[in-house]
């Protein structure tokens, strides 16, 4: 079949690049226009751009000249990775003039009418976007995947819901690619925690919530569940560990609980998704499992890891789980949303 063009706003960013990576091979996309700040404009991607990732910027890629970020030069189907305040300005520039804008950026995660999405756990939430202005005047919209610490979260919760989720304790070990480059100095992360993260416990604990609501009546009821959330940046190169902990309504055994991630009610299965793991959630049954070095590719970096279920003297249940940052907790989750999107429909 024909591929369908997309576009990168913040092509030369670390998740611009990771973006640029995985869809490379994409059978069903294809980059056909990047753009970046002012000062990269009219420069070749391979000049604007220090690569970061771990395999050769696609030649085709490299050669492209990078445009300024104006929707008249743009494909209708844009990828976007960029600080919040500048996709405050941007992305609803491109949503009304009739994009479809996949974003990696938080800047309107939490408006009511702007699907928050991870498709496997909430994939009928994106019928929000017929709500927007955008959408309605136009055509375009604006579609949001989480952060990249409340998605390795929130998939290792969902399939416990059925035990009614009541409160929450979570506590994050997250990489540095997670501020993007250059990133957090070195002299102030090596052999160093730094417990703190801008903004960073707000979004988990308001996303989650969002992320496990009910759609009703083209609104979200948010999850009716406490929840707490400390981040702490960590000297690892990729993916977020997190240590949780979990009260339930329901009774339930180690076995019950583990047996919940092997049957994750995934809402997109069968529908064959390019970018969707086999299995979302794998459960590690290693005492030392899962760890950022060994486990973060898993599932080409879309699955999340769980392990080390154990009875918690506090709540009921903990446990860890680890997720790729910039795969499923950024680019990869944007890729998937939009693969979602065109299956249903909303990119004809």
């Amino acid at each position: 079949m024909n591929k369908i063009p997309v576009g990168i706003l913040g092509a030369t960013g670390a998740v611009g690049q990771r973006f640029i990576q995985l869809l490379e091979n994409h059978p069903w996309f294809e980059v056909a226009w990047i753009a970046a700040s002012q000062k990269s404009a009219k420069l070749p991607y391979a000049e604007a751009a220090k690569w970061k990732m771990n395999t050769a910027i696609p030649a085709r890629v490299a050669k492209m000249t990078v445009s300024a970020a104006d929707p008249r030069s743009a494909p209708k189907l844009i990828f976007a990775a960029l600080d919040a305040a500048i996709a405050q300005e941007l992305e609803p520039r491109f949503a009304a003039t009739g994009h479809a804008v996949i974003t990696n950026s938080s800047a309107f995660r939490m408006q009511a009418e702007v699907p928050l999405v991870i498709p496997e756990v909430n994939g009928d939430h994106i019928a929000l976007l017929e709500q927007q202005e955008w959408r309605k005047k136009r055509g375009g919209y604006i579609v949001t995947n989480p952060n990249c610490s409340a998605i390795g979260l929130v998939m290792a919760l969902a399939p416990l819901a059925r035990f009614k989720i009541e409160k929450v304790m979570v506590t994050t070990m997250q990489a540095i690619s997670g501020a993007g480059y250059p990133g957090v100095p070195s002299w102030d992360i090596l052999g160093n925690v730094v417990p703190y993260i801008a903004k960073e416990e707000e979004k988990m604990e308001a996303e989650a919530k969002k992320l496990l609501g009910s759609l009703k009546r083209s609104k979200i009821a948010p999850a009716d569940f406490a929840i707490s959330a400390q981040c702490n940046r960590v000297p690892v190169e990729d993916g977020h560990t997190e240590s949780v902990s979990v009260k339930f309504g329901k009774k339930a055994t180690a076995d019950q609980l583990i047996r919940a991630f092997a049957d994750f009610p995934n809402k997109i299965a069968g529908l064959n998704l390019p970018t969707a793991p086999r299995q979302p959630v794998f459960y590690d049954t290693a005492a030392d499992r899962p760890q950022p070095r060994l486990d973060i590719n898993r599932g080409g970096g879309m699955t999340a890891s769980v392990g080390r279920m154990r009875p918690c003297n506090v709540l009921d249940w903990k446990f860890t789980v680890l997720s790729h940052n910039t795969i499923r907790g950024a680019a990869g989750a944007a890729i998937l949303n939009a693969e979602l999107l065109k299956v249903k429909g909303y990119l004809d």
